[in-house]
């Protein structure tokens, strides 16, 4: 998040001086793959609430450590957002003198959460998290399921890195990607009280609730269609062997065997 939002900073305070679209996609996915390199090997760097919530369905995360894995990722984007506030502050108050707004065109509540755009509806932006983050945990369960093409060892904080990357690119127009429900709340809960005030509740007819119910029901809905379509197809360790050996028709062996 720290590298996310201050990408949205740099491009926004600097009026695209500083970078652009594509810097923002490149630093939330680099972001993604450094903090798994950090918080890999103590929690299975689980960042995104609909990661964990989802794990947790899949049996792959005890239901009591959920809790405590929310808000930890919530604080953790809360904080994030409280470093790029400080560290931009000047810049803040050079852009707009120090009011801060949600809406106009000097509004920068949108450096730290998602909000819609004029022309998307409720629906459409519901979907629009359903869409984006079914397609996250889909190639998460992809890159991690040894029973199919999974990514090369030691390769798959960057493969998921690359993931992020491209929904921000191909899914991002629409409402900033925000595909996990810590990304956006926490960031929100900090400006709210940081001088944008109750507005960033209000605005985009109430949006607020999308990022935090949709990505949900989409990380759900993501892990559904990969079980569903690729898990169940998947063939057992033991019924490769089976295969493999009746090939080579060993077929008394395998009879013995698997009786």
């Amino acid at each position: 998040q720290l590298f996310g939002l201050g990408s949205v900073a740099q491009v926004v305070l600097g009026k695209k001086e500083y970078g652009q679209y594509l810097s923002i996609n490149l630093s939330f996915g680099i972001g993604v793959t450094m903090g798994i390199h950090v918080a890999g090997g103590v929690t299975g760097a689980h960042m995104n609430c609909a990661v964990s919530l989802t794990n947790c369905v899949l049996g792959k995360l005890p239901w009591k450590k959920l809790p405590l894995y929310m808000l930890s990722q919530i604080t953790g984007s809360f904080l994030a957002a409280a470093v790029v506030f400080c560290l931009y502050y000047e810049a803040l108050h050079n852009y707009c003198g120090g009011n801060f707004t949600v809406t106009g065109d000097l509004e920068t509540a949108s450096i730290f959460a998602t909000y819609p755009q004029p022309y998307l509806t409720i629906g459409g932006g519901f979907l629009d998290q359903v869409v984006g983050t079914a397609a996250l945990l889909l190639c998460i369960l992809a890159i991690n399921d040894k029973k199919n093409s999974p990514a090369l060892g030691g390769t798959q904080a960057v493969v998921i890195g690359l993931l992020v990357t491209v929904i921000g690119m191909s899914m991002g127009m629409n409402s900033g990607y925000a595909i996990n429900p810590a990304r956006d709340i926490g960031p929100r809960l900090f400006t709210a009280g940081a001088g944008w005030g109750l507005e960033v509740f209000r605005a985009g007819n109430y949006w607020c609730w999308i990022p935090i119910v949709a990505p949900f029901v989409g990380g759900l809905t993501g892990a559904f269609l990969y079980k569903l379509l690729v898990g169940l197809h998947l063939q057992t360790d033991q019924e490769e062997k089976k295969l493999q050996d009746m090939e080579k028709g060993n077929t008394e062996m395998v009879n013995c065997e698997y009786m």
